[in-house]
């Protein structure tokens, strides 16, 4: 069996850019393997706290009888979680150093908040998947490392907690990850880092640590400073979801309004991949209508180029009639057309999903009837064992099934585009959102 590469990233500081823009993470494990103490000692180390959040914390450490300041109070911010000890829900802070801006998401440890963990994830660049190096790889982190794959998380964390607690052992260190190489292979996996810590004492987390001489990486804050989330769009398909048709004023940015002294009619979207220019040729869906850009708006202002994640106003050359959920491509590698989905979903509802029923899908800006044809098998994302043709679907299950469309859909899979390779399921009756699903 090939090993699988857990790459070390680089240490010194001179390695990372000025500033290499914003990073949204996610930290998962175990309940008690130190998620929150973690997030916690990286605001408090990284000097990202006020003066009267540490005074809080350490208030609320003395009336706890604790001889040292629980970081963990810092995130763990419901009081329910607090009685409770645990962290039920998502909780997201924001920090910033010179070099970065970050988002974390605490995603919960148990299985019955796997549909948070999927919220979490959908958005996330990177996870950081704890494990305590008492206890070795748990179900957890397997069941956290696929769903993180299922959504595209480009880059993880093996972060092995606790090591104070066993010594600070290298060949403890050593197994945990050779376990999880055997593993994350099986998955598919790739671009992870291994990194042993301890966030009770702050060793590795933002501070080398003086009792690990035998590691030679990176700390957390050094790794997350460094990585890259800036992905190669000159060969990615171009991909426009139509979200509006506005009138463009001259000399003003794009408004809705009506009257004489219009500009021109523009087509307003995010980029959802590749990139546009004055020029290009493009194609318009459902229309099956090509056209050239005649100008582009951003931040109205008029540029000759937008890449992906920008908000952009598009004129054409052409007249063509173009409408909310139309979607604008290249000519060349253009979405799937169909009216059947295949796709892994999460059910997020309390009420189970009914085959019988009519559901509405929400993909980018368009929103279709549809109904659920066939329930292939569930995946228990503990062990990953398919499970043929389940009889229910109930919440924080994962399905892949497929769905008959009443109308088209302009699709990529997720590996493609996580945009045109996602939606969501709005239940027809209530409209609250029941599942999240992204295209095989």
């Amino acid at each position: 069996m090939t090993a699988l590469s857990i790459a070390s990233a680089p240490t010194t500081e001179t390695e990372a850019p000025a500033n290499i823009g914003l990073l949204r993470f996610i930290t998962a494990g175990s309940v008690d393997d130190g998620k929150s103490t973690l997030i916690g000692r990286l605001l408090y180390d990284s000097k990202s706290l006020h003066a009267d959040q540490v005074s809080a914390i350490e208030q609320s450490s003395l009336k706890r009888g604790l001889s040292e300041v629980d970081l963990s109070l810092l995130t763990d911010g419901l009081q329910a979680e607090r009685e409770q000890g645990i962290t039920i829900d998502v909780a997201y802070r924001y920090f910033s150093t010179p070099k970065r801006k970050f988002i974390i998401g605490d995603a919960p440890g148990h299985e019955q908040y796997t549909r948070n963990m999927v919220t979490a994830a959908s958005t996330a660049d990177l996870a950081v998947i704890l494990v305590d190096a008492r206890k070795g790889l748990a179900t957890q982190t397997r069941r956290h490392s696929y769903l993180a794959h299922l959504l595209g998380v480009k880059h993880i964390v093996l972060a092995i907690n606790k090591m104070d607690s066993v010594d600070w052992q290298q060949d403890i260190y050593r197994q945990i990850v050779s376990d999880y190489q055997e593993f994350a292979e099986a998955l598919g996996l790739s671009n992870i880092v291994a990194i042993p810590m301890s966030a009770l004492k702050g060793d590795n987390v933002v501070d080398a640590s003086t009792a690990m001489s035998w590691y030679q990486g990176p700390t957390l804050l050094d790794y997350l400073q460094t990585v890259s989330t800036l992905a190669d769009v000159s060969n990615k398909a171009l991909r426009l979801p139509v979200q509006r048709v506005v009138r463009v004023m001259l000399g003003n940015a794009a408004t809705q309004t009506t009257g004489d002294d219009v500009e021109f009619r523009g087509y307003q979207g995010t980029l959802a991949e590749g990139s546009l220019q004055c020029g290009d040729t493009v194609m318009v869906l459902p229309a099956w209508r090509s056209s050239q850009v005649r100008s582009l708006k951003l931040a109205g202002k008029s540029v000759k180029k937008a890449v992906a994640g920008s908000a952009v106003v598009v004129e054409l050359e052409d007249e063509i009639d173009i409408s909310r959920g139309d979607i604008i491509v290249g000519n060349e590698l253009p979405p799937k057309v169909t009216r059947e989905l295949d796709a892994d979903i999460c059910w997020l509802a309390e009420q189970p999903l009914n085959p019988k029923a009519k559901y509405l899908i929400k993909h980018t800006t368009r929103t279709v009837k549809g109904l659920f044809g066939e329930l292939h098998y569930k995946i228990n994302v503990n062990t990953l064992e398919q499970h043929p043709q389940p009889e229910a679907v109930h919440m924080n299950d994962i399905v892949r099934v497929q769905i008959k469309l009443q109308q088209a859909l302009f699709v990529d899979t997720y590996a493609e585009n996580k945009v045109t390779g996602s939606f969501i399921v709005i239940d027809e009756s209530s409209l609250a959102t029941v599942a999240a699903g992204v295209i095989v």
